[in-house]
C-alpha cells in the first residue's frame, strides 16, 4: 500500500499569521474556561487548533469528488470513489463481481476505472481488512506534527501571537496572561479608591490582587479568577497604582510612593551619550568591556546563566546604592512581562537580613542597597557576590566582610577650588576589592559638589581622559594605566561605559598601549 502524504507549503510556520479564525478560536477558547491565559498557554491551543484545521480541509480536499474507498462497504456501479492507498487518485466503479477466496468468506471484487486508464480490482463487504482503518495525516509531515512546531517556532509564533492580540485591542494584557476585554466585569471608582487607601496603609505595598479583592469586597464574586484579572486591569488602568510583581506574580504598588531612584534614574547613573565606533575595540578590550559588567554596555553574544556573579563596585553605583544589570548579572534578578519596576527580595548572605529591592528593567539596575553599602563599609571597587535566593524572587548579596586593615589604596581628594586628585594613602578596608578598580573616597560631600559643578561645566570627553590618565600615571613606577583603572576613575568625575573609553584609546596616538591592556600617555605625541 503506498502511504498517503498530507503536506502543507514549506514556509507555512515561518510566515504564520492569525486569521480572523484564530482570533475567534481564542476568544472562544477564553470564554468557554473563564480564565485569563498566558501568551505560551494560548500558543499551545491555537497551534493544536491549527493543526487540525488544516488536516481536517486536506483530508475534504482529499476525498472531494466521491466516497472514500474502505474494503468493509458495499458499492454499486457508477459510483465515484477516492482511493487514499493510491494516492488519492478518483476512480469509478465499472463492473462488480463475487469475490472466490474460501480463506476469506464471503466477499465482493469490485472493478475501478481510474482517472488515468488503470483499472484496479479491490475488495468490498470486507469486515477484516487493513485497509479499513482510519485514514489520518501521517507524522512524516513535520509541519504537521505539534511537538515540532512548538520546539522549533515557539519564539517567533509568540512574538506573532502578542504583536496581533497588541494591535486588535479586543484582548487585554496584564502580568503576561490576556483575556477579551469585553467579557470583563466592571471595577468601578470607589473600589479603585479603597485599593489606594489599603495600599497607603501598607506603606505602598507590595500587595497581590487576591489581598485587595478581599478588601475591597470583591472576594465573594463567582468566578474568582475573572474578577482578579477585571481588578488588575482597572488598576493597571489607573496611574495611581503600579504593577511591580515577577514574571508570573502580580503585586500592586502605590506609585506616590516608590522612592525617587526607582521612578527616576539617579543623579550618578545618568548617562549622557558619548558617540564612538566600536568596530575599534580589539577582542581583548570586548573581553575586558564585559567582565566590567556595566548596564549601559550593548548587550551582544551569549551570556552564561551561572550561579553566581562577582561585580566590582563603580562610583556611581556605589553612590547610588544600586547594582549593574549587565549581561551576565540579568538572570539572576526577576523580570516579568510587562511590568517596567519590579519590587523583590534582596538578602544579607552573612546575616540573613532581608531588605527591599527594585529592578528598573528600562533603565537597567537594581536599587536597594545604599544602606547595605553603608553597613558593610564597602567602597568603590568592593566586590559584591549576587546569586538567586531560595526563595522565588529572592536574590542573595554577599561581601567578603574582615576587619578592619589599612591598605594603599588609589584616594580621591578634592582641594578646595574643587579639583580632583588622585593620591595612593593608607585606607581603613572592610572587605575584598579588586585592587585596580577600588578608590577610597574620604570627603564624600565634597566629592558630591565637584561631581555635580562638574556635570554643569560639560568638560570635553577627551579632555577628561588625559587628565586622569596623567593623575594616575603618578602613582605607577612605569607610569602605566590599566584600562579598568581608567575606567573606575573616570566615573568618578563622569558617568561612562567603558566601550566609548576603549574607543577614544586606540583611536589617539598620545594613548600608547604598552601590553595587556596597560597605556601610557605620551606628551610629545600630543603636543605634536
Amino acid at each position: 500500500m503506498a502511504v498517503a502524504i498530507f503536506s502543507l507549503r514549506e514556509d507555512y510556520w515561518e510566515n504564520f499569521s492569525l486569521q480572523a479564525d484564530d482570533r475567534e478560536f481564542i476568544y472562544t477558547h477564553l470564554l468557554e474556561i473563564e480564565t485569563p491565559l498566558t501568551s505560551k498557554e494560548l500558543l499551545l491551543a491555537l497551534v493544536k487548533n491549527r493543526i487540525q484545521r488544516e488536516k481536517t480541509d486536506i483530508e475534504k480536499q482529499r476525498s472531494s469528488g466521491g466516497d472514500i474507498y474502505l474494503p468493509k462497504n458495499c458499492f454499486k456501479v457508477d459510483q465515484d470513489l477516492v482511493l487514499p492507498a493510491f494516492n488519492w487518485q478518483h476512480g469509478k466503479v465499472i463492473k462488480i463481481r463475487p469475490g472466490r477466496n474460501p480463506d476469506m468468506g464471503g466477499f465482493q471484487v469490485i472493478q475501478v476505472k481510474l482517472d488515468d486508464g488503470q483499472v484496479k480490482e479491490l475488495a468490498a463487504d470486507l469486515v477484516d481488512h487493513a485497509l479499513n482503518q482510519p485514514v489520518d495525516i501521517t507524522s512524516e509531515d513535520s509541519s504537521l506534527d505539534y511537538s515540532m512546531v512548538i520546539s522549533e517556532f515557539s519564539d517567533e509564533l509568540l512574538d506573532c501571537i502578542e504583536d496581533d492580540l497588541k494591535k486588535a485591542g479586543d484582548f487585554v494584557r496584564i502580568a503576561g496572561k490576556w483575556f477579551p476585554r469585553a467579557l470583563l466585569l466592571d471595577i468601578n471608582v470607589g473600589h479603585l479608591n479603597l485599593a489606594e487607601a489599603i495600599l497607603d496603609m501598607a506603606g505602598g505595598g507590595p500587595l497581590p490582587t487576591t489581598i485587595l479583592m478581599e478588601q475591597v469586597g470583591l472576594i465573594e464574586e463567582e468566578n474568582s479568577k475573572l474578577v482578579e484579572f477585571s481588578l488588575d486591569l482597572a488598576l493597571q488602568e489607573d496611574p495611581r497604582f503600579d504593577e511591580v510583581g515577577s514574571a508570573g506574580e502580580t503585586l500592586w504598588f502605590l506609585h506616590r510612593l516608590e522612592p525617587d531612584s526607582v521612578l527616576q534614574i539617579p543623579p550618578y547613573l545618568r548617562y549622557t551619550e558619548i558617540e564612538y565606533d566600536r568596530g575599534l575595540l580589539n577582542p581583548d578590550m570586548l573581553s575586558l568591556e564585559r567582565k566590567l559588567n556595566d548596564e549601559l554596555t550593548p548587550l551582544s553574544g551569549k551570556y552564561p546563566a551561572v550561579h553566581e556573579v562577582q561585580v566590582a563596585l563603580t562610583f556611581p553605583h556605589w553612590r547610588s546604592g544600586t547594582l549593574p544589570l549587565s549581561g551576565h548579572m540579568r538572570h539572576l534578578f526577576p523580570t516579568a512581562y510587562e511590568a517596567p519596576r519590579i519590587r523583590f527580595i534582596l538578602m544579607d548572605g552573612e546575616t540573613g537580613q532581608q531588605f527591599p529591592g527594585w529592578v528598573v528593567r528600562q533603565h537597567r539596575y537594581v536599587y536597594g542597597l545604599l544602606d547595605w553599602y553603608k553597613a558593610h563599609n564597602l567602597m568603590p571597587g568592593s566586590l559584591v557576590r549576587v546569586r538567586r535566593g531560595n526563595q522565588p524572587g529572592e536574590v542573595i548579596v554577599q561581601c567578603d566582610s574582615q576587619r578592619g586593615t589599612r591598605e594603599w589604596v588609589r584616594t580621591v581628594l578634592v582641594g578646595s577650588d574643587g579639583g580632583v586628585v588622585f593620591a595612593l594613602l593608607k585606607q581603613i578596608v572592610s572587605a575584598s576589592y579588586d585592587e585596580r578598580m577600588a578608590i577610597a573616597i574620604p570627603d564624600v560631600e565634597a566629592l558630591d559638589q565637584t561631581w555635580t559643578q562638574l556635570q554643569k561645566e560639560r568638560l570635553p570627553f577627551e579632555r577628561v581622559v588625559v587628565n586622569v590618565v596623567r593623575e594616575l600615571a603618578k602613582l605607577n613606577p612605569q607610569s602605566h594605566v590599566h584600562a579598568s583603572e581608567l575606567y573606575a576613575a573616570i566615573n568618578v568625575i563622569r558617568r561612562c561605559p567603558p566601550g566609548p573609553l576603549f574607543a577614544l584609546l586606540v583611536s589617539r596616538p598620545w594613548f600608547v598601549h604598552v601590553g595587556d591592556m596597560h597605556f601610557r600617555f605620551d606628551d610629545s605625541e600630543k603636543a605634536s
